[in-house]
């Protein structure tokens, strides 16, 4: 790989994070990083170029449904860092060619049924050609992935221990959903009404697992769909929107080494909220609000009403003061194959969707670009890809990662 024309290939630069990730890479990236913007438009990307006053940072043609000029274009990058979705729509053909020519991938997609037809078909091709393929790597679902890595990474060097379970949860924060984001789930539960097996998987917590079929009756894995009061952080919890994810996320990271987080690991998530009545209140309307708004994105006539007239568009975003005003908290309650419970938490300072998910996007890209990360290959997850040195970057890139 040293001798690729690009260490990172940015594409779909023109659309709205696609530009932040953009922009995110001229201020923080290595002055001699090789870089360049990649998209269908020349004319867009140009704009983008002059915009951002990149100067003459090089301009690459390619359409994700166009195979020919992924196969022009990706055996020349090192790292190639995506944000075109639906990834089920757009990502497909890329996925592909970068695990055929063993190009490291990072994207931001949060869709199950892309990430396991990634898996099925990329995986054993990733792992020949030596490509890390590291989908989820923005909100959903870094903070939950490395936060649990973090967790275990602190108990095996201070107890030299494992993990019997940990707990995620999406605590105080302050944000706005992306178009792209709104894109995705609506082609999810698309998909999710005509076939059976996308109902299937969505329904299974060990959907990414390594090798398909698993099933699980074990409570403690099984999603969260109504108000519980958790007695490890003593508060009131709801239902998680992203979990469906994030959970498979982290189950993969820990089936892809059997025995990585401890023998017997599990691992469930949640929304947090207060204590006392309130708490119950506020988890019982997130509860009520979620089961409305997934029976608006189920029905075809309700879902476009919706995203067409009253959700942002894809390409949409918040203005950079309404960013800098975001934040985001997760928290973690873990206990170790000792009986030891640990606690830790992991914290943007930005909008989760648009700004903190710029930065661990495009940190993501430079961690596999530069980083020393041994020699493990195929679809793989922030975890297991970048582990420990992907906790570093973006501790460094002002985000908090803590074991309290």
């Amino acid at each position: 790989m040293s001798n690729r024309e690009y260490e990172v290939v940015l594409f779909g630069a023109t659309g709205f994070t696609g530009k932040l990730v953009a922009e995110y890479l001229k201020e923080h990236s290595p002055r001699d990083l090789k870089w360049c913007i990649a998209g269908r438009n020349r004319e867009k990307l140009e704009a983008v170029r002059r915009d951002l006053a990149l100067g003459e940072l090089p301009i690459e043609i390619a359409d994700g449904h166009d195979e020919a000029s992924l196969e022009r274009l990706v055996p020349r990058a090192k790292v190639v860092c995506t944000t075109v979705g639906p990834y089920t729509k757009h990502g497909v053909l890329l996925a592909r060619a970068v695990a055929k020519h063993g190009t490291h991938y990072c994207d931001l997609t949060g869709e199950p049924p892309f990430i396991r037809r990634s898996i099925d078909e990329n995986h054993a091709v990733a792992e020949k050609s030596g490509a890390r393929v590291v989908h989820c790597c923005g909100y959903d679902s870094i903070p939950f992935d490395l936060g649990v890595h973090m967790l275990w990474d602190h108990a095996k060097k201070t107890a030299g221990t494992g993990l019997r379970w940990a707990k995620g949860f999406a605590a105080e924060t302050k944000g706005a959903f992306s178009g792209g984001t709104i894109a995705s789930m609506a082609t999810i539960m698309e998909l999710a009404r005509s076939d059976r097996d996308v109902r299937r998987l969505l329904g299974d917590p060990h959907g990414f697992d390594p090798v398909r079929g698993k099933r699980t009756t074990d409570p403690f894995e099984q999603d969260q769909r109504s108000v519980r009061w958790d007695p490890d952080i003593e508060r009131w919890t709801a239902p998680f929107l992203m979990a469906t994810v994030n959970t498979r996320v982290v189950r993969r990271s820990s089936a892809l080494v059997p025995g990585h987080y401890g023998e017997s690991f599990r691992y469930r998530e949640a929304m947090s909220l207060m204590r006392g009545p309130k708490g119950f209140v506020a988890a019982s309307a997130i509860t009520a609000a979620l089961g409305g708004f997934a029976a608006v994105l189920a029905f075809e006539p309700t879902r476009d009403l919706v995203t067409k007239r009253f959700l942002p568009k894809p390409g949409e975003g918040p203005s950079k003061e309404a960013r800098d005003a975001g934040y985001f908290k997760v928290r973690f309650v873990a206990e170790t194959e000792n009986g030891e419970k640990l606690r830790g938490r992991v914290e943007g300072d930005s909008d989760p969707g648009y700004g903190e998910t710029a930065k661990m996007l495009a940190e993501s890209a430079l961690c596999l670009a530069r980083d020393e990360l041994g020699e493990r290959s195929g679809v793989l997850t922030p975890a297991t890809a970048m582990g420990m040195a992907l906790v570093e970057r973006l501790r460094a890139a002002g985000m908090r990662f803590a074991v309290d």
